[in-house]
């Protein structure tokens, strides 16, 4: 199906709201989409990953001159199709690909709730996926900064050595600069966390650029409702040299200032229900101020756009 004509598809009716969140190998896609789900809850929420399109395992691939980032490394075509299925409110049949030990397993049924958020390496790669999407994100850290947490997860969960992360990721630079960090630029939202230059206090900021693709809550008058240093909203330039907002979340802030952000930015959507106690929280269980008003940022996105469905609607 061409992209323009998925578009009038969609528009013409009832259907899930598609979030993607696209990026490098441990960019952080996985932790925010985590907080997501868990807001949402399981009976509104489905997560894809589209990492699971690989065409090969990787035993396969260590005999062939491909990274997993490339597209001819990945079932491309069958991602669309499962994206246009998922965005119409249809089930799939989803591979799934093990990254503990790279092998492909069983598929698994997936059906979309009202919610459907798909996150991986090439979400963004071609128009007819880009089609299928209400909103898009593109995580993109400091590269010093995504090595390091690659490093870290690959050597404690996925039994890589230090020396054979870094191999890899030496192996997979063309690739990433040729296939992944193009998808940037069809983002509408670019997020980047990183610490502050110059301070001692090397606590992760977040720092989103909203691009005008798409409406965005009104956060000059949500943020002059919430009297605090914790978040600023500036206008700025994009890569293209096109102006943007700008809205950084300093991650050295008092947590007591941060939250008032967050309940300035919930207060706004005018819900029922209580702000979710799982957002912005890591896997030691410790709690990250610009993680968690980046997630509630997607969130607000969302309940706008009346696809949460609360329950005494």
């Amino acid at each position: 199906m061409p992209h323009k004509l998925m578009r009038m598809r969609r528009a013409e009716s009832l259907r899930p709201a598609m979030l993607a969140i696209a990026g490098d190998s441990a960019a952080g896609k996985t932790t925010i989409t985590r907080g997501l789900t868990e807001a949402l809850g399981a009976d509104r929420s489905t997560a894809v990953c589209v990492d699971d399109y690989h065409r090969y395992d990787r035993a396969e691939r260590n005999g062939l001159p491909l990274t997993p980032l490339h597209p001819a490394c990945n079932h491309v075509q069958i991602m669309e199709q499962h994206l246009q299925l998922l965005a119409m409110g249809q089930p799939i049949l989803k591979p799934v690909y093990d990254h503990r030990d790279g092998s492909l397993v069983r598929p698994r049924l997936v059906e979309p709730r009202d919610l459907v958020i798909v996150e991986g390496l090439l979400p963004l790669h071609t128009k007819l996926a880009r089609a299928c999407f209400d909103v898009t994100v593109y995580l993109d850290p400091p590269e010093p900064i995504r090595r390091e947490w690659k490093i870290t997860r690959d050597v404690h969960r996925r039994g890589y050595t230090r020396e054979q992360v870094l191999a890899e990721l030496a192996g997979r630079e063309a690739d990433s600069a040729a296939f992944v960090r193009p998808q940037r630029r069809e983002a509408d939202i670019v997020v980047r966390f990183e610490p502050i230059e110059g301070r001692e206090d090397r606590s992760l900021s977040a720092t989103l650029l909203l691009r005008p693709t798409i409406r965005h809550p009104n956060f000059a008058q949500i943020l002059s409702r919430a009297t605090t240093s914790a978040v600023h909203l500036k206008l700025t330039r994009d890569s293209d040299g096109g102006p943007v907002d700008a809205l950084h979340i300093h991650g050295y802030a008092d947590p007591l200032e941060a939250d008032v952000v967050a309940k300035a930015i919930w207060h706004d959507l005018g819900v029922p229900e209580p702000l979710p106690v799982c957002l912005g929280l890591m896997e030691d269980g410790s709690r990250n101020e610009p993680l968690r008003i980046t997630q509630l940022i997607l969130l607000h996105h969302l309940i706008r756009a009346g696809v949460w469905r609360l329950p005494d609607e």
